[in-house]
């Protein structure tokens, strides 16, 4: 059977194959990512006061650890330039901690440092700033409790304040947190990034989650991004950190969280057809060899670095 290999730590989401985790298939979907070697279950967006009982019983036979998710309101955001938006904000993220300790998680990701959405204008240095010491004074609190904070860097549509990896080695930094980790996603990487293996090797120090996705939101296999080049890069570079794989299709999602994904379409047909498929991405990583059908990474000095990494299929 082709499975992750050993010592790959790789996370599921949820939402690749369901859009509400309380779906009665879901349960029956679990075993399947065992199988394959998926050692964590990355959730959707859940509020803090969502009961966890359930889902820790859900997940206690299939052994996946649960991966939530922070994210702030219009009303509760540390990078507002209200004072008591400010503070709800900060009282947010704790709840978070909270419900991941409840779940039994060591890591809480999300976006903790502002608001997810179509941005209208840029986020200013002083509110990053008041972000990144709000951010940093959790992911301590959450350390201390067991559990490792990232924050997720997206692309120039869904946020104005974090899209490259240079920019989150800044906010870290801001932070003044020796906890606080980065994660990065193929996908934004794609849209962001001049060079995504320099990206890598820049964030590597603070590097905690590694998401791989797919230009077109399908399989891993089938874009143009090459992600066994990504991967394989990230594993010679002394990656060792969890991974991630996500994918999204409006047919599972359903139309409320496709509309707020952008997924407009049928990306794919089975959530663990994704699985099944990336598995083959982590086993060329890990040995080096190239992904069979899958175009290398371009290497050539005439190449510009913006194209590293992508298909040459134009």
């Amino acid at each position: 059977m082709n499975v992750i290999p050993p010592g790959m730590r790789v996370a599921f989401h949820a939402n690749t194959l369901v859009a509400d985790i309380h779906d009665p298939r879901f349960a029956a979907m679990l075993p399947r990512l065992v199988q394959l070697g998926y050692t964590a279950l990355a959730l959707p967006p859940l509020e803090p006061d969502t009961p966890t009982q359930p889902v820790v019983d859900m997940l206690r036979d299939s052994e996946l650890h649960p991966i939530p998710m922070a994210s702030l309101t219009p009303q509760a955001n540390v990078a507002s330039p209200d004072r008591a938006v400010r503070a709800a904000g900060l009282h947010r993220l704790r709840a978070f901690v909270d419900f991941a300790v409840a779940l039994g998680s060591d890591q809480l990701n999300g976006v903790p440092y502002g608001l997810f959405g179509t941005p209208s204008e840029p986020v200013s240095e002083s509110a990053l700033r008041e972000a990144a010491r709000a951010v940093g004074e959790v992911a301590e609190e959450a350390h201390d409790r067991g559990v490792t904070m990232t924050f997720e860097v997206l692309n120039r549509y869904e946020t104005s304040a974090i899209n490259t990896a240079e920019q989150a080695l800044q906010f870290v930094d801001d932070s003044a947190s020796p906890h606080l980790r980065i994660h990065l996603d193929t996908f934004h990487m794609g849209i962001e990034e001049a060079d995504m293996a320099a990206a890598i090797d820049l964030a590597m120090p603070k590097l905690g989650y590694l998401e791989l996705g797919q230009s077109g939101r399908g399989r891993l296999s089938r874009g143009a991004l090459d992600l066994a080049g990504v991967a394989a890069h990230a594993h010679r570079a002394g990656y060792r950190g969890r991974w991630g794989v996500e994918a999204f299709t409006r047919h599972v999602l359903g139309p409320d969280i496709a509309n707020t994904l952008a997924i407009w379409r049928r990306t794919y047909d089975d959530g663990i057809d994704v699985a099944e498929d990336a598995v083959a991405v982590f086993q060329a990583a890990h040995s080096g060899a190239p992904l069979a059908g899958a175009h290398a990474a371009r290497r050539d000095a005439d190449v510009e670095p913006n194209h590293r990494f992508t298909s040459d299929r134009f």
